[in-house]
């Protein structure tokens, strides 16, 4: 009895690391929208008309944000999203008129 025990255990765990090993791959898709929603929501960036590009896991961002802080939030914050392997980051800042 303790050996069929023992080999039930043995197979249970087996098998608990072979899916461990085996993470969900994220879609490109998946990815885009977690990152409009993280930079969306993010106080500083406010980055809903910013636009998103994710190719395998390579995201490129562009648009045009105030400052060069936004610029850098945005990503830092795309670079945290599960799944994105590599941050592009083409997002300009807005030049400022002087008298405007």
């Amino acid at each position: 009895m303790h050996k069929l025990l023992a080999v039930f255990l043995a197979l249970f765990l087996m098998q608990a690391v072979c899916l461990a090993k085996d993470p969900k791959v994220l879609t490109d898709d998946a990815i885009t929208d977690q990152v409009r929603i993280k930079l969306a929501g993010d106080p500083i960036v406010k980055g809903g008309a910013l636009e998103v590009k994710v190719e395998n896991g390579v995201v490129t961002l562009s648009g045009s944000v105030d400052s060069q802080t936004q610029k850098d939030k945005a990503g830092s914050i795309t670079h945290k999203v599960k799944g994105v392997k590599q941050v592009v980051n083409q997002i300009v800042i807005k030049s400022r008129i002087p008298g405007k």
